[in-house]
């Protein structure tokens, strides 16, 4: 049976379903009057700022079995949706995926990522984790309307652009393949992996506890004959939507590693990320950054 979770005074009703069964049923009983919430750190802030009214209802999720933790999964790393942040910065398998976990330690403050959840952060649409998880082709376990649902984080995102994304779907679990490998082939047969670079990048306004202008991730791998035979690359930050930067990631794939190619990326890193202007930073000015970030990233890698 399932009880509010404060007096019938409190407001909002904060309801704590504990299995999918009773999470459908209480979508259905409240007939939209209602919003989930997990650490609820973006919720908060939104409320005190009078950004959105506080809902009638909450549905915390925190009590859905399979939604918090990091384990392995046949081939998959599953991340829990309601799993803190903190946890993930520190977490044992996800050293695994250091661009997540140095996207993890980039978050807000300490205290702040002892609250807040990686599932938070994915769907308020401009998480700072979000770069990082495009990088690793991440893919999104969704309780929808009609059952399960298994999306890549790229067609989530653009869902908000096609109005493919519906709000009444609940996220349960972030998935990433660590067999298939997640990027672009050079060609069909696998190169010995010389070296591994990758790195991840925030610039925001003050040096901590800020959201992010620009937001970058790079992961490559160079080949022992000397190119690159594996590209990722991504971008984001602010309000915008994240985006894997594929014209870039084709302009290194198969080349020859080499730090003349940091100007180069710069360049057309820059052209290909689509962002916009506020109070806070001009549109170029996004786009330039992003392309900086990460042209002096390839540069310091290669030359270290």
């Amino acid at each position: 049976m399932v009880m509010p979770a404060y007096g019938s005074g409190a407001q909002p009703t904060v309801w704590q379903p504990v299995n999918l069964d009773e999470l459908q049923a209480l979508k259905s009983e409240l007939s939209g009057k209602y919003c989930f919430a997990a650490g609820a750190t973006l919720l908060r802030t939104q409320w005190e700022a009078g950004l959105v009214p506080v809902p009638e209802h909450m549905i915390s999720l925190v009590r859905i079995p399979g939604a918090c933790g990091v384990y392995v999964d046949g081939n998959d790393l599953v991340i829990g949706a309601l799993t803190r942040l903190s946890h993930c910065a520190t977490d044992v398998h996800l050293q695994q995926l250091p661009l997540l976990q140095s996207a993890m330690n980039s978050i807000a403050a300490p205290s702040i990522r002892n609250v807040a959840t990686i599932g938070g952060n994915i769907v308020s649409g401009v998480g700072d984790s979000i770069p990082a998880l495009l990088v690793y082709d991440a893919q999104l376990y969704w309780i929808t309307d009609h059952g399960m649902e298994m999306r890549s984080l790229s067609s989530w995102l653009n869902g908000g652009h096609d109005g493919s994304r519906n709000p009444n779907d609940v996220l349960i679990s972030i998935h990433i393949s660590m067999e298939n490998t997640p990027f672009t082939d050079a060609n069909s047969e696998r190169t010995s992996v010389a070296r591994k670079i990758s790195f991840y990048r925030k610039l925001g306004r003050r040096e901590t506890f800020t959201a992010s202008l620009v937001t970058i991730a790079f992961h490559g791998e160079v080949g022992t004959d000397g190119r690159w035979n594996k590209i990722a690359i991504a971008a984001g930050g602010g309000s915008g939507m994240a985006m894997r930067l594929t014209e870039s990631e084709k302009l290194l794939l198969g080349v020859e590693a080499s730090v003349m190619q940091a100007s180069s990326l710069a360049a057309v890193a820059a052209s290909q990320f689509v962002t916009y202007g506020d109070a806070f930073a001009t549109e170029q000015y996004r786009k330039q950054t992003a392309g900086n970030m990460l042209g002096a990233g390839l540069w310091e890698a290669l030359c270290s």
